[in-house]
């Protein structure tokens, strides 16, 4: 696990140090290792998806979980500035009943 680390801050930095655009929390992975392009204001990764699941006693609660689980992984992979499901292009939210709760399933494509 610590090798695994050490390897994603070594890229981190290897992209950090190559002169590419920083932005507020933007680590550079998003426009180096996938193609992105302008939508209504926003840079869009062209046809690379996240996807997120939670639940919850309601579906506010589950669509919540589901929305957290996106956004922490995108802010792992490619800095905060990347991370907001609401600025996410092709968004697709899916929630069902199941078990006495609600589980939600969303996707879309990371921008910022």
């Amino acid at each position: 696990m610590l090798k695994n680390i050490a390897l994603f801050v070594g890229v981190c930095g290897l992209f950090a140090s190559a002169g590419l655009p920083a932005y507020a929390d933007d680590n550079g992975l998003a426009q180096t290792i996938h193609d992105v392009r302008r939508e209504s204001g926003k840079l869009c990764q062209i046809d690379h998806w996240h996807y997120g699941s939670g639940v919850g006693s309601t579906k506010k609660a589950a669509l919540n979980d589901a929305v957290g689980s996106w956004q922490s992984f995108a802010a792992l992979e490619y800095g905060s500035d990347w991370s907001r499901f609401q600025r996410a292009a092709s968004r697709n939210v899916s929630c069902s009943n199941s078990g006495g709760g609600v589980s939600c399933s969303i996707e879309g494509r990371p921008c910022r």
